[in-house]
């Protein structure tokens, strides 16, 4: 059966040290960057998907966890990309643990493209018809994946047409100081706006002049030319 040892190894010889270097850049792991200290190796996404294909099944929690826990992105990529095939198939009680682990792990899932990966496939699913109070914690975390989880984690409501707890994070979140956070908002109000316009307008009507520009964008991307243009201007 194979172990955390032949992912690492796998993954090792599908590096490439020229993606390593774009990926650093795309992601910010330079001095300075909201992703400084962390490590790529060069394994695009398509590969890591494959290989996390190949592997969900033997490794265990345990191990997949050691993995997330790992000093190379790719291999915390690659935890991920297991842990939501096995949220996806697993009982109630495997499911319940690797909510668990996830929220356990923040702190290795530090950057925007793991929350994006897992937040919406395995926090937000695990909270559709639980509690959801923990999101508020984790958007009043001073964590910037913290807070980028909570948001993302509403995706898996809005796919059901339950936008609540997007507008109220939304509300929570709508002066975070950071871009990534911002961005995370437009983009799950631009989602509720693809299911439900006037509900998303009406979230923007008493919020759009004080919002960040950022944020605006985001929320407004997919409405018509001559609609962005009178909520950028301010004349809605």
């Amino acid at each position: 059966m194979a172990t955390i040892h032949d992912v690492r190894r796998e993954l090792a010889s599908l590096a490439d040290p020229r993606r390593a270097e774009a990926s650093s850049r795309f992601l910010q792991m330079v001095a300075g960057g909201y992703g400084e200290g962390d490590r790529a190796i060069g394994v695009s996404v398509p590969e890591q998907r494959k290989v996390a294909a190949r592997y969900w099944r033997d490794l265990t929690l345990a191990e997949t966890t050691r993995l997330l826990s790992g000093d190379v992105h790719e291999e915390r990529l690659t935890a991920l990309f297991i842990l939501v095939r096995r949220f996806s198939t697993g009982d109630e009680r495997e499911r319940g643990q690797i909510f668990d682990t996830v929220l356990a792990n923040t702190r290795h899932i530090n950057n925007w493209d793991l929350v994006d990966s897992s937040a919406p496939y395995i926090v937000g699913p695990w909270l559709l018809d639980r509690d959801r109070s923990v999101l508020d914690r984790l958007a009043g975390s001073s964590l910037v994946w913290d807070r980028r989880i909570a948001i993302m984690a509403t995706f898996a409501f809005i796919k059901v047409g339950d936008f609540e707890w997007t507008f109220r994070l939304g509300d929570r979140l709508l002066h975070d100081p950071h871009d990534l956070v911002r961005k995370a908002v437009g983009w799950m109000l631009r989602e509720v706006g693809n299911r439900d316009r006037a509900a998303e307008e009406a979230f923007l009507a008493r919020r759009y002049q004080v919002m960040p520009r950022v944020m605006l964008r985001y929320a407004i991307e997919k409405f018509e030319p001559r609609r962005r243009r009178e909520y950028l201007s301010g004349a809605v």
